[in-house]
């Protein structure tokens, strides 16, 4: 076991285990702090790219993975107005080909169990449920955390900490330098409903997205087909406590007036029973760490929905964080400063990106229309290829992900209190 290289991760979401099994692979170990008491099936769909699905195949988890998710075969744009596709973007096959990694949706619960699994499997990950991370202190030869557990206090120290712990970040708050994320004034509606609750053209393997004014609506398979994502996002504010409210179908259906929406996509929206909705934030630019604390996934920059790029962008980080620690492990804080340095620009050109994108598909009257004949024209080849930069990422140094292999079953595998 990695005994004299630990780090510390806050957070046991998609970013804090994909993190720890990275690290772990790169010759660490790691102790994950997650609030929650057990790490469960929660949220919604996500949508996986091939810079995100290459690195969760390298750490071996594609075939748990496959089990679930579900392959697209296309993105078809459809018009919130008249629902005729405007333009089919190609995935599936002809995708995977492209990027050498495939294109996957899949269930948020199903990836974060599969990473838990694998975590647990792992000896040199250790998971501490119901654990807060409440406070920190760098030292000359690391960092001491002190938490609560239970009621009872946790104390731990380590070469370093990676807080991955979402949007509102304790751990970045107690660096007091950090500027909060920005509301973007728009909400997302999540929900889940079983494929046969829906007509049988919106159970095909792709992703739809519905483009209408000061709105737009994304669906598609998950569960291996058994059920259907359905995200809505508009213009909105947002004055329920916290950042995230159950809503009624109701309510969402405002925003989808009968005289700029059809009815086939108000229908869709009127089948979830139950709606969860959630404040958008964003990011100028990314947080950065100090000295031996630094920050992965949202929270260090979050970005707008619009390139499902959240869970990838953590999913990066992950990689290049742990191929900093091969070779640099004397250093801990220039491994960290080296890993933000890495990712700032790509980060930085993703959240930017994404506001972009959001303007695009919020056009209206004319502007809509010109939008439409301009992808109809340029075609789902072409429209793709705008995406080479973001879908065809590799991490700098993969060598990490086939060091310090440990076979399940040789082992007890990860600690978890």
């Amino acid at each position: 076991m990695a005994s004299d290289r630990h780090v510390l991760i806050s957070g046991g979401g998609i970013g804090g285990l994909t993190a720890a099994l990275a690290l772990a692979r790169a010759g660490m170990r790691v102790t994950v702090f997650e609030q929650a008491p057990r790490l469960e099936e929660a949220g919604a769909g996500i949508q996986l790219s091939p810079n995100a699905t290459r690195v969760l195949i390298a750490l071996g988890l594609g075939e748990p993975l496959k089990v679930t998710a579900v392959e697209p075969l296309g993105i078809r744009v459809l018009a919130g107005r008249s629902a005729r596709e405007i333009v089919r973007i190609p995935l599936g096959p002809s995708a995977e080909k492209r990027y050498g990694a495939p294109y996957w949706v899949i269930h948020r619960g199903d990836l974060q169990n599969a990473l838990a699994e694998a975590a647990r499997a792992n000896p040199d990950i250790t998971l501490s449920l119901a654990t807060r991370v409440e406070d920190f202190a760098p030292h000359s030869n690391g960092i001491s955390i002190q938490g609560r557990r239970l009621g009872q206090v946790v104390e731990e120290r380590a070469l370093a900490l990676v807080a991955a712990d979402g949007l509102w970040s304790p751990a970045r708050a107690l660096l007091r330098r950090q500027a909060a994320p920005t509301f973007r004034h728009k909400t997302a509606w999540r929900a889940l409903v079983p494929a046969q609750d829906v007509p049988p053209q919106w159970r095909l393997p792709f992703v739809h997205l519905w483009l209408g004014p000061d709105a737009h609506l994304v669906h598609y398979p998950v569960k291996a087909g058994a059920l259907i994502n359905i995200v809505a996002i508009v213009d909105d504010e947002f004055r329920e406590e916290g950042w995230s409210a159950t809503g009624e179908t109701f309510d969402i259906l405002r925003h989808f007036a009968r005289w700029s929406w059809c009815e086939e996509a108000r229908d869709l929206i009127a089948v979830p029973e139950r709606w969860q909705k959630w404040a958008l934030f964003d990011r100028k630019s990314p947080a950065r760490g100090s000295g031996p604390i630094t920050l992965l996934g949202d929270a260090a920059h979050p970005s707008l929905p619009f390139l499902a790029q959240g869970g990838a962008m953590a999913i990066e980080d992950a990689a290049v964080l742990a191929a900093n620690f091969v070779d640099n492990i004397d250093d801990p804080v220039k491994v960290l400063r080296a890993y933000e340095r890495a990712r700032r620009k790509r980060t930085a050109k993703v959240q930017r990106a994404a506001r972009r994108q959001g303007r695009i598909y919020g056009r209206t009257g004319p502007e809509a229309l010109v939008r439409n004949l301009v992808m109809k024209m340029m075609g789902g080849e072409k429209l793709l290829a705008h995406y080479d930069w973001l879908y065809g990422w590799k991490p700098p140094v993969f060598e990490f992900a086939h060091r310090h292999v440990t076979q399940v079953g040789d082992s007890e595998g990860a600690q978890e209190s």
